[in-house]
């Protein structure tokens, strides 16, 4: 089925099905013809490859992704929109589509059974308000996939991709930085849309490191010192990380001192090795 991104097409499709918007589940499907063929093509989405979609909406971007991938694997949480898929995916024979919460499934036995010798990347229009939690749920279960490239509210976009020791980071910066390289891909406005969000949108991509950016003793611990340092922005680290640990002030002063690091400096200020090296301190304490 072709012309999913014209409205009134759209609009028929979802009319015949009795299918309404969910402000719950964050819907809004894409109206502007250029973004899909875009996005599924910076995916990394080629022959030999397979791709995770997880939300499908009506099939519009998964009808690209199947175009250019050997196979795609949809997630699609509401159930209702799985008849129209029908519809509109009739045409091809390489997609499958689970109705589940992507946060419950088992991804490595998905990855294995549906991806046989093929490389794997993960495409999705995410929620805004799931976004965070979906990103770190892929990377911190180590999947062996290449990319994630995602569409997010801008903001989100911005901040995910910022540089450590800029203003913009903030924990979810670090914590992604830690498992990928971050770039901004392009921008997407809110009148792409139907119905149109409050706020425009970016496509990112996640490109997954071999090895995490920096080493450390205890994984938990250095995620533990990135919340707490960043638990309040406008505090000092020694505050910050004082009042999370339940730690004297000045042990975590001796901590920055042995890192080099001044008293004075805030999370916005620190590097990804900063945070290794207060995190291997305060592991050994």
């Amino acid at each position: 089925m072709s012309e999913l991104s014209n409205i009134s097409v759209i609009k028929d499709l979802l009319h015949r099905h009795g299918f309404t918007f969910s402000k719950a589940l964050g819907q809004n499907f894409l109206i502007n013809p250029s973004i899909c063929p875009r996005m599924a093509q910076m995916s990394g989405a080629s022959k030999g490859v397979g791709v995770i979609e997880i939300g499908s909406g009506i099939g519009v971007l998964t009808k690209e992704l199947a175009e250019r991938a050997d196979k795609v694997v949809c997630i699609e949480i509401d159930k209702r929109l799985l008849p129209i898929l029908d519809e509109t995916l009739a045409d091809y024979n390489n997609i499958k589509i689970i109705n589940d919460d992507v946060l419950n499934v088992d991804l490595h036995k998905l990855i294995s059974e549906e991806f046989k010798d093929m490389d794997v990347v993960v495409c999705a229009n995410l929620p805004y308000y799931i976004t965070s939690p979906i990103i770190m749920y892929l990377l911190e279960n180590k999947l062996p996939i290449n990319r994630i490239t995602v569409m997010v509210q801008k903001e989100a976009a911005q901040r995910i991709c910022a540089l450590p020791a800029t203003r913009d980071i903030g924990a979810i910066t670090v914590a992604i930085r830690y498992y990928a390289e971050p770039k901004m891909l392009f921008n997407v406005s809110r009148g792409s849309f139907m119905p149109s969000p409050d706020v425009d949108s970016a496509v990112i991509a996640l490109d997954i490191l071999p090895t995490p950016s920096v080493s450390v003793k205890n994984e938990e611990t250095f995620f533990k010192v990135v919340k707490g340092a960043f638990s309040q922005r406008r505090k000092t680290v020694v505050n910050c990380l004082s009042g999370f640990f339940s730690m004297p002030k000045s042990d975590i002063t001796d901590i920055l001192n042995q890192c080099g690091i001044k008293p004075t400096a805030r999370a916005e200020e620190l590097t990804m090795s900063d945070f290794g090296k207060i995190s291997d301190l305060l592991d050994n304490k």
